[in-house]
């Protein structure tokens, strides 16, 4: 009965570290979607999961693919963190489409596999302008190519093939000879000798000048780019040969989700907290405006330093353009040297927020297009934040700083109520000086008494003639006639 026990017990034990050991065979398969655009959030996005996912030797990333594609520089981020990813460890699975920057990911990874009726290719980059989208010309393409290229050569893709989704003044064809099948361009087709023509079979266009690569599933199989096509990602992992596995799905924390939203509206975000800062220095002391206008630079910043453009320097230069903007408005009033720092220091803030680099690195020429369209941002953003404030000053701020009359003051003081203008002994068209600075409020002297003041929106200079133009209770208006 003992030696019964003792075997029992050895069984369990036996049993026990079997399912062990069957439970860490089982092959984890990390799936990380590509979905929306290529931004730097994406590319943080990546950063964190592949240092987090990756360490594991015998892991298997998937990259589920649906996307139009977005930013070179970040496209670029994300491929160099998945080519130093181990061999034979990444598999990229399309399930709509991989455009543009997401066919440059796509083609990073060690494997490229499609769901049946999916697209690949047009990586031509552009930039929006006047009329529309523009193709960028060879000084952007050039690199691109090269970079599609070592892509090819690294995983065994027709490196002619990748280079023609980038360029539309590429041919292509298939040229068969009686002892091989070759891609050539028609530059290296024209550099054939003739001896070399004659030997010639067959020559089939596979793309033509003018267009640029775009292939399905079927296309992607029969050029060498991918695998397989499947219906379901668990029909690709059993063709390539994962039968035991457990799909592990990663998706964006909360945090990564709300970056990417604020990254997408970050040009409302500088107009409004440029805009509130303006009518705060415009406004005595401090108050809400100041409040929503750091909130909202506040949250640019470190929208940005989440996903790696922006970093303490950039903070630094934000708070020094602050600071001297507080000094324009509660040391030295009126608008001056300090101000115009201030509102400069903010502009060079807010523009390196935008990008990784200060100064455009030849070798990578889309940075100066991106240069130039940060500028533009941050620009376009201080002359909207300008024109609300001033319709602000105009529309706004007037209706609100009315006496509005209400259930109480109707029924019991509207007959007693005496205006400050009739209290005083002023009227329409009395002329003055301003006694303080008027932004647009302040103080105004009429004869000998010294009363409060707006004007409609315009800044008046502390000693100006004023003259009154409207007077509405216990609100005079004001404007300047010298």
């Amino acid at each position: 009965m003992k030696a019964f026990r003792l075997f029992l017990f050895f069984w369990l034990m036996l049993m026990f570290a079997s399912g062990n050991l069957l439970a860490r065979d089982k092959q984890k398969v990390y799936v990380i979607p590509v979905s929306g655009a290529v931004d730097p959030g994406m590319a943080a996005f990546f950063e964190r999961t592949l240092t987090e996912y990756a360490k594991d030797p015998q892991a298997l990333v998937v990259i589920e693919m649906d996307t139009f594609g977005g930013r070179v520089d970040s496209a670029f981020e994300i491929v160099d963190h998945l080519i130093n990813i181990p061999q034979s460890k990444v598999i990229s699975y399309v399930t709509k489409r991989a455009i543009s920057a997401g066919a440059l990911i796509a083609l990073a990874a060690n494997e490229l596999t499609m769901k049946h009726n999916t697209l690949i290719g047009d990586c031509a980059p552009i930039i929006m302008s006047s009329e529309g989208p523009k193709m960028l010309g060879e000084k952007v393409q050039s690199p691109l190519r090269a970079k599609f290229r070592a892509l090819a050569k690294r995983n065994g893709y027709p490196s002619l093939l990748a280079e023609s989704m980038v360029t539309q003044e590429m041919e292509v064809y298939l040229v068969e000879f009686p002892d091989k099948k070759i891609y050539m361009d028609d530059v290296g087709f024209e550099d054939l000798n003739e001896t070399e023509k004659s030997r010639i079979i067959s020559r089939t266009t596979i793309v033509a000048k003018g267009e640029l690569l775009t292939m399905d599933d079927t296309e992607a199989k029969q050029l060498g780019f991918s695998q397989v096509s499947t219906n379901t990602l668990e029909e690709m992992l059993v063709a390539r040969g994962y039968t035991d596995y457990e799909i592990i799905r990663i998706n964006e924390n909360w945090s990564e989700t709300f970056v990417r939203y604020i990254s997408s509206i970050a040009q409302v975000l500088m107009l409004i907290g440029l805009g509130a800062l303006y009518l705060e220095y415009k406004s005595p002391g401090f108050g809400i405006f100041g409040i929503i206008g750091l909130i909202c630079l506040g949250l640019v910043f470190f929208n940005q330093y989440f996903v790696g453009l922006a970093n303490y320097t950039e903070l630094l230069i934000l708070i020094i353009g602050i600071m001297l903007l507080a000094v324009e408005v509660f040391v030295l009033p009126g608008f001056g040297i300090a101000g115009f720092a201030g509102l400069t220091t903010i502009g060079i803030a807010l523009l390196l927020m935008l990008q990784d680099f200060v100064i455009p690195d030849p070798a990578l020429p889309w940075q100066s297009d991106l240069l130039l369209k940060n500028l533009v941002q941050v620009l376009v953003s201080f002359i909207a934040a300008f024109f609300l404030t001033m319709f602000m000053f105009r529309y706004f701020l007037p209706r609100v700083s009315k006496v509005m009359s209400g259930p109480y003051l109707e029924g019991t003081l509207k007959e007693s109520h005496v205006t400050q203008a009739a209290d005083k002994g002023i009227q329409v068209g009395d002329v003055g000086r301003a006694d303080t600075y008027l932004r647009p409020s302040g103080k105004i002297v009429i004869g000998n008494k010294l009363l409060d003041a707006v004007t409609s929106g315009d800044f008046i200079e502390k000693g100006t003639t004023v003259r009154i133009t409207k007077i509405d209770g216990n609100r005079i208006v004001v404007t300047n006639v010298s």
